[in-house]
């Protein structure tokens, strides 16, 4: 399996099957390459963070080079710093992820006999004064508010349960981390995410109702973050408007670093190749607490659906790695994870179809009449005539593991040119 860091990202960028290599030149895929790795080099990249400010400063920095006029306007999301965050039963003991908006427990933590709360939010022992073991369903977990998630664990506070902790079933065995509510506390009471490699003493504790402590500690608040926006602004009172988020909960590899190289790759080629057209490329933070910044792009920033001809947004996954999923744990495929939606406006379909046969997921797109989610969502709602969007959920998908094994810039470069195409073919229309 492969390591993650940069350097071998870059060594390994090369491996791929020559099919994979036939779409973009060469020379694209070495500069998606090295934009992967700078992207993966920022680090975590929770929003207001080190390595989100970083990675913004730096595609500024890019779509200034391209001939944009740049601004960064501000945004508010929250933050926490955890402390200790662990729930422990007898000998047994197992770190927890808080999730926002954190509500925390005392030093002390909170203490009660340990009670399973099944996918349907029904629990084998009264829930008052209990600390509620939340097991969800196996699945790509992405956000709090899925009703599947949500429920159970409203269910357990609606019970009196005093805390919950939130067994993250998925392919990694990880904790996956949710997205939330950036405005306000989504719960009744302190919930932590545990992973499920982890989880094995404590479903056995709760069999029996054994006291458990759950203990969530940290610094926490609000702190600035900021978009990135650039504008090509010729006076053709037409826009073309590309969008992608920048932050996410771990590194974000896979998740978001497909969506980042391919919009620098836009950008870049875009003011050539589309001479007859005003160009807006949006980059939100603020992704993790439920599209924040995109919302605030929204109001603040972007174009109005009356002046624009045309968004393309590039959300999760658009080119992570698939995996072996079995006995033997994960093992990286060369292929790409099929688990990618394209979304496009009604009469894109046909087009659509064509440009992007042969590329796993996006093979069969959707119309947006049908499908949307995410940011895709509120650009649609808010009137935006003309769209196309890819989004989905790869396996590390908001996991810590989600490094540079996820990505290769082949796979990138091939999804990215069939985009290009898309993008100019949709202007013209």
């Amino acid at each position: 399996m492969w390591g993650p860091t940069r350097r071998s990202f870059l060594a390994g960028a090369t491996t791929v099957p020559l099919a994979a290599t036939t779409g973009p030149a060469a020379g694209t895929q070495d500069r998606i390459a090295a934009d992967l790795s700078a992207y993966i080099g920022f680090g975590s990249k929770r929003s207001g963070g080190g390595g989100d400010t970083a990675c913004g400063h730096w595609l500024a920095g890019e779509l200034s080079r391209a001939g944009f006029a740049v601004e960064t306007p501000p945004i508010d999301v929250p933050w926490f710093e955890a402390g200790r965050c662990e729930v422990t039963v007898g000998g047994a003991r197992a770190a927890l992820e808080p999730q926002p908006i954190v509500v925390p427990t005392s030093a002390g933590g909170v203490t009660g006999p340990l009670v399973r709360v099944d996918p349907h939010g029904q629990a084998d022992a009264p829930l008052s004064g209990a600390v509620a073991l939340v097991d969800l369903p196996y699945g790509r977990w992405s956000s709090a508010l899925a009703k599947p998630v949500r429920a159970p664990i409203e269910a357990a506070f609606a019970g009196g349960a005093r805390a919950a902790a939130v067994v993250t079933n998925g392919p990694t065995g990880q904790v996956i981390a949710l997205n939330a509510d950036g405005r306000a506390p989504m719960f009744a009471g302190p919930v932590g995410l545990l992973a499920p490699a982890d989880a094995a003493p404590f479903l056995a504790a709760a069999m029996r109702h054994e006291r458990v402590t759950m203990t969530l500690t940290g610094r926490g608040g609000r702190r600035p973050a900021f978009n990135v926006i650039g504008r090509l602004d010729r006076g053709k009172g037409r826009w073309v408007v590309v969008s992608t988020p920048r932050s996410g909960w771990y590194g974000c590899a896979g998740e978001r670093g497909g969506g980042i190289a391919a919009w620098l790759d836009l950008a870049r080629r875009a003011p050539a190749m589309l001479p007859d057209h005003d160009l807006a490329f949006l980059c939100n933070s603020g992704h993790e607490y439920e599209n924040l910044g995109a919302e605030e792009a929204l109001k603040a920033a972007a174009p109005k659906p009356a002046e624009t001809h045309f968004w393309l947004h590039l959300g999760a996954n658009l080119a992570a790695r698939d995996w072996h999923e079995g006995l033997f744990g994960l093992s990286p495929l060369a292929g790409t994870d099929s688990q990618r939606y394209l979304v496009v406006s009604p009469p894109l379909l046909p087009t659509a179809r064509r440009l992007f046969a042969g590329l796993a997921g996006l093979e069969s797109p959707y119309s947006s009449d049908a499908l949307s989610a995410g940011e895709l969502s509120a650009i649609i709602a808010a009137g935006y005539a003309s769209v196309a969007g890819v989004f989905g959920l790869h396996r590390f998908h908001h996991v810590a593991g989600d490094d540079a094994r996820c990505i290769d810039a082949a796979s990138v470069a091939a999804t990215t040119a069939a985009f290009a195409t898309l993008l100019a073919e949709a202007a013209r229309a």
